[in-house]
């Protein structure tokens, strides 16, 4: 049992977050036999991917401002106010569209300037800001646009609209999403590989070689099924633009979270941040750089929604702050600040479209679909409340405890504070008692 419990954790185990992806797994299929097979087949998990990757796109910049400790309720907001400028200089401007998307990202940085200036250096709280941010850019939303929808052009669709394209031999399978399930696979296989080869260069304790090997063998079974589902679908749709584009960010933002100073800031900054102060790193900054990141993310999310409806109106845009901080807190986040990650806030989104698309599919009506997606963040959230209220390990915690060789553990909701040499602080420390930071396996 112990070597199972490596499984699918090797070094740093998450069991919240594995929790939650079986729980995926188990609606899925769930929802497939209630269906009769309409979730796994081809067309709905390419619409599932299209219409949902702006909401995953804006969880990953929420998962951040939220381990910071704040709350942003504008990236509906900001996301529409994007969209309308964004139409309206293709449209009255004649901007290229390349040039127009860089125009939205700097919209999205300039908004995330503004509100990360009142939260980092005149100390109003995100709340605040954000919810006065709701109001001001859903105004301008309907000011610029007139309360009316501004079409954009063929070439820009194709962020939010686009497929890969069909190139190379008539395999029956779009070829190029045969090509991307066997990069994802083969990074799999090297990254298992690689993380072993670095357990045992440092004499870290290693998972029996058996334990790699069916764990790589499900992934890629599992990497496989699915990548000849979305190769399978009718000719002229194959894996979505937007799609590739959530998985380069993902990628990218799990490695800025997870092995970068600044990443380290972010959850010392929002598990302690009088201590982290302490210890030489600047909360004003880190909280002024998660809000800006989230306004350009916000950005990039209206922008894809604008190109998949082929225009921008007035209500794009409503409650994807809640479906965004929704992902986040079923993802394991925590409503304090200081835990979280990429990954969780994902697979958090991903129950709640699967969720939401599969009601969809059984014609449950809006109104229950609400009550039911209002049901599972209570309960997600409320379960592991519970558990610490009882003197029961936290899942959150458990979940994020880091194990090293010694067999020893070391909760992840423990305040880890780095100073600006990137030395780990004890909470309540100074940079006088720093000792060098642990190394973790991957």
């Amino acid at each position: 049992m112990k070597d199972l419990g490596k499984m699918f954790g090797s070094g740093t185990s998450n069991a919240r977050q594995f929790g939650i992806l079986f729980s995926l797994i188990a609606i899925v299929f769930l929802f497939e036999i209630l269906t009769d097979g309409l979730t796994l087949s081809p067309g709905n998990l390419i619409n599932l991917v299209s219409q949902y990757s702006y909401i995953l796109i804006l969880a990953i910049g929420m998962v951040m401002v939220i381990i910071a400790g704040h709350i942003d309720l504008s990236v509906g907001s900001v996301a529409a106010f994007t969209g309308i400028l964004v139409a309206l200089a293709m449209q009255d401007w004649h901007f290229p569209w390349p040039v127009a998307i860089l125009y939205g990202l700097v919209i999205g940085a300039l908004i995330g300037a503004w509100q990360g200036m009142w939260v980092a250096f005149v100390g109003v709280p995100a709340f605040i800001v954000t919810l006065a941010g709701m109001l001001i850019f859903r105004g301008g939303n309907q000011f610029f646009g007139n309360a009316d929808t501004v079409p954009v052009p063929d070439g820009f669709t194709s962020i939010g609209a686009g497929y890969l394209p069909e190139v190379g031999p008539d395999t029956g399978y779009n070829n190029l999403t045969l090509l991307l399930g066997i990069i994802i696979a083969a990074a799999v296989v090297w990254n298992e590989w690689r993380a072993r080869r670095t357990q045992r260069t440092m004499g870290s304790e290693q998972a029996p070689l058996w334990v790699s090997i069916v764990k790589v063998v499900v992934l890629v079974a599992l990497i496989i099924f699915v990548t000849f589902l979305f190769a399978g679908g009718r000719v002229g749709t194959s894996f979505p633009i937007s799609g590739l584009i959530l998985g380069v960010l993902v990628l990218a933002y799990a490695f800025l979270t997870k092995n970068t100073i600044f990443g380290r800031h972010i959850y010392a900054v929002g598990g302690n941040k009088h201590a982290a102060e302490l210890s030489g790193v600047s909360s004003r900054r880190v909280n002024f750089l998660v809000m800006m990141n989230m306004s350009i993310l916000a950005s990039l999310a209206g922008m894809i929604f604008v190109a998949r409806s082929q225009a921008s109106g007035p209500q794009d845009g409503l409650g994807w702050e809640l479906d965004a901080i929704a992902a986040v807190f079923i993802g394991g986040a925590a409503v304090s600040g200081g835990i979280g990650t990429v990954a969780g806030s994902i697979i958090g989104g991903l129950v709640m479209a699967v969720l939401n698309n599969g009601l969809q599919l059984l014609g449950v009506g809006a109104d229950r679909v609400q009550i039911i997606k209002g049901l599972v963040l209570l309960i997600a959230v409320g379960l592991d409340v519970w558990n610490k209220t009882q003197g029961r390990p936290s899942l959150i915690g458990f979940m994020t405890r880091k194990r090293g060789s010694d067999g020893g553990n070391k909760a992840a909701d423990e305040p880890v504070l780095i100073d600006s040499a990137d030395n780990i602080v004890p909470e309540g420390g100074t940079p006088d008692t720093a000792r060098p930071p642990a190394v973790t396996p991957n």
